[in-house]
Order: structure tokens, then C-alpha cells, then sequence
């Protein structure tokens, strides 16, 4: 065997067919639940079954040549622009146009060629006479050899046309618009393909080149394709496509293992967790101990949350997730949302329903959920509790005279001082206006209704407001009502020390006891 002998089937089909088997297997375990794939998986097959047969026939005497170009290459021929076509209209969207049966029936009806020529022991598209030229085995083109061939590149201009009008669908489908480059790149390389596939289909080089050269042409296609896959994730990973959007989403992301371990994390959670080391770290040294004992018994992870650990600071946090299937092992993705400025929101609203967005002291209905509690506890023990209700005298010549800016500085002044006078014991509230209420417990360590009021009084008296060079002085009329004496109930209380107060503005009463 001469060295020619050697390098020949080794360049001109192994090398071709090793490509074409390490092309059509990584494209069908990319995703083999995906049509797309074992479309091309399947085309990718026909090439390298093409090369298997011609390096067979290049191996067995001439006198083979025309029963495997019958049987086997012409039929395997036949499949490639069926399949073609059945991949286009998958890419381009047709397959959701066209109605049963007619998809994908119509796209394979090339392939009742190969039943027809078994049926009539003869063949319409190969030759059936081959010369020997040099070391190859050159078919004797015929009729069907060229008719075949001339057919063949007529119909590869109907892929190029329906690659076409998806690049202008897609210009407007925003479904396929990120499939425009992927369509363009096809289309430029199919014309590249039949260009190679005309001049080499009619045109003989002698000994120079292997017979049926233009099936090299198909090197040429998987290339393109290869490159689109390169370019725009073409025919990915089924999971690489989710890693993508792992990393881009703006929403904090993490790959858990089932014992907390965090695996991976997107940039967005690095920038959550001010760039963590969360490589090595778990889960429950961040404080999601919770979290992690879910993972372990696989509960649902949804709307879950939660107070995480970011540096030297916490984190409220919303978490939802699943479990994915990575390597033959199941983790949890969890995505992550900071809720800080929602929660403090929700606080800033539930805090509105209950206090006075002004003084920030409890309002009326606060006061008069703590009223009731506290009259319950008073009845429990047998102990007294004093209301004492507030009004601010000549308050509206304050506003009148200097505005409500200064009116404002009153009322935050008198809320301290409320608040300041029942602590910890009692509790104060402004009704709105210029009315306070306050409620504390009496008797305890010799403190009386009386020496509260005169409390707030002296405190009133002390106190300096300067408002604009001028000084405010705070005066109060203050009623005081007595549980159990004056009433069980807060209505009967507060109205008891109402009359109080309104009988101290009349001086009917001195300070908020009877004259």
C-alpha cells in the first residue's frame, strides 16, 4: 500500500466524517429534547453517512460504485433538503402557521423518491456507470446525475427564500427579532453552499479532487452554523440559555445547594451583599438558617421573608425560588429581593394609621385601643387611672399672629412634654387641633391625678419657645376624669373630663378638680 493509499481516505473522509460526528453530537446533547436540535443533528448524520459510503466505495472495486450510489448515497441525499426545510420552518415560526397534516407532512415529500426507485429497481437520481481516473471513481454523468443536481440547487434557493422573509418578519415580530442576525448569517452562508455545490457539481477537476466533491459543501454549512451557534447562542445548551439569564438578571440571584451551600452568584447578588465572598459561604451564615431547613426537607420556597446579613449590616429580603436539576444534583435557585424600602413604607403607613403625622404621638385611635387595655388591667387589679384632656388656650391667636409654622412648633412642644409626663406607665395622644388626652395609673408611689396635672402645668410654665425674636408661651385648659369614679367606659370618661376642661375655661373650676 502506497502512502497515497494512506493520507487519501484519511484527509478527503475521516477527518470530514470525525467532524461531522463531533458536529451532530454536540448539537443533539446541547438539548435532544428539542426538535431544532435533532433536525440538525439528524442533517449533520446525512453528511457524515454521505462520506462513509463514498470512503466504502473508494475502498471496495468499481464495480460496487453503482449499487451504493443508488441505494445509499442518492437516498441519503434525498433526506437533506427535506430536512432542510423542516428546519426552516421551524426557526422562521412557519410550523405555528401551517395547519395538520400539512405540516410537517409536505416538508418530507421529497422522500418518496426513495420508495419509487426501490419499487422500480432503478434510479431517478444517480448515475449508474463509473470510470476509474487516477485513484478515484468518477461517476459518468447522465441525466439523472445532472437533473438531480440541478433540482438540488433550485430547491436550496426556498430555504434562502423563507430565511429571507424571516429577516424582514422579524424586523417586526418581536418574537423572532433577536433571531434576525442568526437568520441573516444562514442565509449567507446557504448561498455560499450552493455556489460551491453548482461549480463543483458541474464542473470536473480531474484526479486533483475526490468524486462528488460538492458534498464538501456541507463542511461549509456545518462551519456557518457553527459560527452562528458562536455568535448567538444558536442552538444552545438547554441550560445555558438559563445561565445567561442567571447572570443578567437585575434581580439578586443565588445557586443553593441542598445544605445551604451557595454554589454561585450573580452580580446582582454580590452587589446586594456588598461583594461577599458567597463562593464558600452557606446560607445560614447570612441568617437564613430557616431557609436552609427548608432546602434540606425541599418545601416550597415562595414569598418567603426573611432579615440576611450583608457586611456589617442586615437586609430585609423577599426570597422565591425552585429547584433545577445541575449536574445530575438538585439545588435551589433562589432569587432575591431587597423589600427595606417596602417594609419601610408599609411601617411608615401602619405608623399613620395609629399616630399624628405631626406630633407622631398615638391618635384617638391608638388611644382608644390602649384606653381599653389599660381599663382592663385597672379592673383586674383594683387600681385607679386618671384621663386628663388638654386643650391649648389662645392657640388660634398664635396661628393668627405668626402663622402655622409657629402653631406646628407649639403642638410638637406640648406633644414632648405629654409624652414625657406618663412615661412609662401611661400613654398620650393628640385627638387633632390643639387637644392632647393622656391616660397614666394612679396611687402608684403616692402619684395622684392632681400632681399630674400640676406637673404639666409647671412644665408648661418652663417652657421657652423663640419663635423669630418672639417668645410662645404655652397655656392649657386641662379636665380630669377618675375610673372607676367617674366612669367604667372610655366614652363616659372622656366626656366626664370634657366638661371638666370646658368648666376650667369658664373658671367655674379651679385647675381640673371642683371649686
Amino acid at each position: 500500500m502506497s502512502p497515497t493509499q494512506v493520507w487519501i481516505p484519511v484527509v478527503c473522509y475521516w477527518l470530514p466524517m470525525l467532524f461531522f460526528f463531533y458536529m451532530g453530537m454536540d448539537v443533539l446533547l446541547r438539548n435532544p429534547k428539542k426538535i431544532e436540535h435533532r433536525l440538525v443533528s439528524v442533517s449533520i448524520l446525512c453528511y457524515f453517512l454521505m462520506f462513509l459510503e463514498e470512503y466504502i466505495r473508494y475502498m471496495l472495486p468499481i464495480e460496487y460504485s453503482p449499487v451504493l450510489a443508488a441505494a445509499w448515497f442518492a437516498n441519503v441525499g434525498i433526506l437533506i433538503p427535506g430536512l432542510g426545510f423542516h428546519l426552516m420552518a421551524r426557526l422562521i415560526g412557519l410550523h405555528k402557521r401551517m395547519p395538520k397534516p400539512w405540516y410537517p407532512y409536505l416538508l418530507h415529500i421529497l422522500v418518496l423518491a426513495i420508495p419509487a426507485g426501490l419499487i422500480s429497481q432503478r434510479s431517478y437520481t444517480s448515475v449508474e456507470m463509473f470510470t476509474t481516473s487516477g485513484v478515484w471513481k468518477w461517476p459518468v454523468a447522465n441525466a439523472a446525475y445532472y437533473g438531480t443536481l440541478t433540482a438540488s440547487l433550485l430547491l436550496s434557493f426556498v430555504p434562502i427564500a423563507m430565511l429571507r422573509s424571516a429577516r424582514k418578519w422579524s424586523a417586526a415580530d418581536p418574537a423572532y427579532q433577536e433571531h434576525k442576525g442568526i437568520f441573516k448569517l444562514l442565509e449567507y452562508g446557504s448561498w455560499v453552499t450552493i455556489l460551491w455545490v453548482a461549480v463543483f457539481g458541474y464542473f470536473r477537476f480531474g484526479e486533483v479532487l475526490p468524486p462528488y466533491t460538492y458534498i464538501y459543501g456541507g463542511l461549509i454549512w456545518c462551519f456557518v452554523l457553527r459560527l452562528s451557534m458562536q455568535r448567538y447562542e444558536f442552538l444552545n445548551h438547554a441550560g445555558q440559555r438559563y445561565q445567561k439569564m442567571f447572570q443578567i438578571n437585575s434581580q439578586a440571584a443565588l445557586l443553593v445547594s441542598l445544605s445551604g451551600s451557595i454554589k454561585e452568584a450573580n452580580p446582582s447578588a454580590n452587589k446586594m451583599f456588598d461583594r461577599l465572598a458567597l463562593g464558600p459561604a452557606n446560607l445560614a451564615d447570612l441568617g437564613g438558617a430557616d431557609i436552609v431547613a427548608k432546602l434540606k426537607a425541599q418545601e416550597d420556597i415562595g414569598e418567603i421573608e426573611a432579615v440576611l446579613r450583608s457586611g456589617d449590616g442586615m437586609i430585609e429580603v423577599m426570597i422565591n425560588g425552585d429547584y433545577v436539576t445541575v449536574d445530575h444534583e438538585i439545588y435551589a435557585v433562589l432569587l432575591i429581593r431587597d423589600i427595606r424600602l417596602r417594609n419601610q413604607h408599609l411601617r411608615q403607613i401602619a405608623f399613620m394609621a395609629y399616630h399624628d403625622p405631626l406630633t407622631e404621638l398615638p391618635n384617638r385611635r391608638q388611644f382608644y385601643d390602649k384606653l381599653g387595655e389599660a381599663l382592663a388591667e385597672a379592673d383586674r387589679t383594683g387600681g385607679e387611672l386618671a384621663i386628663l384632656l388638654i386643650d391649648l388656650d389662645r392657640f388660634k391667636q398664635v396661628n393668627d399672629r405668626w402663622g402655622h409654622e409657629a402653631g406646628d412648633l407649639v403642638l410638637c412642644r406640648v406633644a414632648v412634654m405629654v409624652r414625657e409626663l406618663v412615661q412609662p406607665y401611661g400613654l398620650a395622644a393628640r385627638f387633632g387641633g390643639d387637644e392632647f388626652v393622656l391616660f397614666c395609673p394612679v396611687g402608684r408611689e403616692g402619684l395622684t391625678a392632681a400632681e399630674l396635672e400640676q406637673r404639666l402645668h409647671i412644665a408648661a410654665t418652663q417652657a421657652t419657645l423663640d419663635y423669630e425674636g418672639e417668645e410662645l408661651r404655652i397655656d392649657m385648659s386641662i379636665g380630669i376624669s377618675l375610673y372607676p369614679r367617674d366612669g367604667t367606659a372610655p366614652d363616659a370618661l372622656l366626656r366626664h373630663a370634657d366638661k371638666r376642661m370646658y368648666a376650667v375655661k369658664r373658671g367655674d373650676v379651679e385647675g381640673g378638680h371642683e371649686i
